[in-house]
């Protein structure tokens, strides 16, 4: 079993172990233990034989915290029952609480990085993290593969989306996006940092100019909320504005209430134009061309994996710094090089 129970990209980005773990053992039995709120990025996925999620505190909603931690027991009580033999932990770094959800299971063997010997006493299969901050995060993790014998070449990310929900937002596109001819074309505006957040009226002269130049149509997603919204203040109304501004443009509103639309919507895309997180590796995990904007987030530590990409960072650190001149010509040299 894999614990990854951190952010959405996060869990998409350890998707590679799944494929070289299921091809190293065919025969094995494979499970992720994730949280509720990212788990929807493993639905579905090939290389699983079961899922379990677990709700974290701060994502409980109408039950109280009480009736959250007992379920969790209850779900670790019954992963304790399935004695697995291996249970590892790709974390950056060690992980003290993924490795607390470890010692409930009670495996054979536990996989996964120390800083030192003191707290990596109850890992086994130990592996020193050193200077993997350095890495990707792809090829951090990979590397706790080693140990049951398993090195490069890393696979792709695999992400799956659900087609029953891909079929529903299929149908609802209005005629004027389904008949034309030119890329489909993601634009996601929402993002949780705010050095992360492009400016809705660059946005929109963006899809103006790619539309003149590529005949591009396009679906808006937006992660819901109003300016009062801790995660994505103003998002409701930033789509609103960007929608209006588009309406001479072939245009579909996506407001993905759930992750599950999220990746279904992004899997009817050609290409994708968003700033680094969770959405990002959501694209590149159903293998999308992106042009992606990067704030304050390392490059080198959480750039795009395994697709083509353009990426656009200023010395300043900040999206807005970015200009639409260098966003059009981004995507240019992107469509040249598909």
């Amino acid at each position: 079993m894999i614990i990854r129970r951190d952010n959405i990209g996060d869990l998409i980005l350890t998707t590679p172990l799944f494929e070289a773990l299921r091809r190293k053992f065919p025969e094995a039995y494979l499970a992720v233990l994730a949280n509720s709120y990212n788990c929807p990025t493993v639905a579905g996925n090939p290389y699983l034989d079961e899922i379990f999620a677990y709700t974290k505190g701060k994502h409980a909603e109408s039950e109280s915290h009480v009736s959250v931690y007992l379920r969790r027991l209850k779900l670790l009580w019954q992963l304790r029952r399935k004695r697995f033999d291996y249970v590892i932990l790709p974390n950056s770094g060690f992980a003290k609480r993924a490795l607390g959800l470890a010692r409930w299971v009670a495996p054979k063997h536990i996989v996964g990085f120390v800083n030192d010997g003191a707290n990596g006493e109850k890992i086994d299969f130990a592996v020193p993290h050193g200077d993997g901050g350095n890495l990707h995060e792809t090829e951090d993790i990979y590397r706790l593969l080693e140990p049951l014998g398993i090195s490069s070449p890393i696979p792709r990310l695999s992400v799956v989306a659900d087609q029953l929900r891909v079929s529903e937002l299929l149908a609802a596109l209005p005629a004027r996006v389904c008949d034309s001819q030119g890329p489909l074309v993601a634009l996601h505006i929402s993002a949780r940092k705010e050095k992360q957040r492009w400016p809705v009226e660059r946005f929109s002269e963006l899809a103006h100019r790619l539309h003149a130049a590529h005949a591009a149509r396009f679906l808006v997603f937006w992660s819901p909320g109003d300016e009062n919204n801790p995660f994505h203040p103003g998002d409701d109304g930033k789509a609103a504005r960007l929608l209006a501004a588009l309406s001479d443009l072939p245009v579909a509103p996506m407001r993905t209430e759930h992750l599950s639309e999220l990746i279904a919507g992004l899997s009817l895309c050609d290409a994708a134009v968003l700033s680094d997180g969770g959405a990002m590796h959501v694209a590149a995990g159903l293998g999308k061309p992106l042009v992606c904007f990067f704030g304050n987030s390392s490059v080198e530590r959480w750039h795009p994996w395994g697709v083509p990409y353009e990426l656009l960072q200023k010395p300043s650190r900040d999206v807005a710094d970015i200009s639409v001149d260098e966003a059009v010509d981004a995507f240019g040299r992107l469509l040249s090089r598909r």
